[in-house]
This record gives C-alpha cells, sequence and structure tokens, in this order.
C-alpha cells in the first residue's frame, strides 16, 4: 500500500487516524478492552474500576527488549532465513 501512496496521502490518513482512533488491528484491541472492562466493573464490587487497557495486550516486547543495531539484527534474520531453507534473494542480485 505504501508504494502507491504518496507522503500527502499518507499524512492524510495519520491525521484521519489521530482523530477517529486506530484503523487497524490497535481497533479491535480497544474495542475489545473497552467491552471486556465493562463486564468486570459491572461485576465488581466498590473498589479501583478496571480500565481498557488492563484487558488490552502488549505485542512484541522481546524485540524492545532486544535491541541491537542493524548488523545484529541482519544477522539474526541471516541465521533464521538458512534454518528454514530459505534463499538470500540480495546475492542473485549481485551475481
Amino acid at each position: 500500500m505504501l508504494a502507491d501512496i504518496d507522503s500527502a496521502e499518507l499524512a492524510e490518513w495519520m491525521a484521519y487516524e489521530h482523530v477517529t482512533g486506530p484503523l487497524g488491528p490497535e481497533r479491535g484491541d480497544m474495542l475489545h478492552g473497552i467491552l471486556a472492562a465493562t463486564v468486570a466493573n459491572a461485576n465488581r464490587g466498590k473498589g479501583k474500576k478496571a480500565d481498557p487497557k488492563d484487558f488490552i495486550p502488549t505485542w512484541d516486547q522481546g524485540a524492545r527488549k532486544q535491541g541491537g543495531d542493524w548488523q545484529q539484527m541482519l544477522a539474526q534474520v541471516q541465521a533464521m532465513n538458512r534454518r528454514l531453507g530459505g534463499t538470500d534473494l540480495r546475492e542473485r542480485s549481485h551475481a
């Protein structure tokens, strides 16, 4: 999709998402979080109320912990590609 739109259109979509909320899977996570918080709050006694964010998972936490520079990441991808029997297409383009 990004290959088919220019920066002006991308900026418009970013502004639209800023006003209306997330457009992708994050929106579904938020809607389900709201529903889960509503059910939890309706069935709980007095005390701290549940927040929708309490029910939204944080995805890909390992990426933040792992860190590293791009050379390390590239080496990991190359190793995974070899283990899975993949082909490095960059080697073909240089031949």
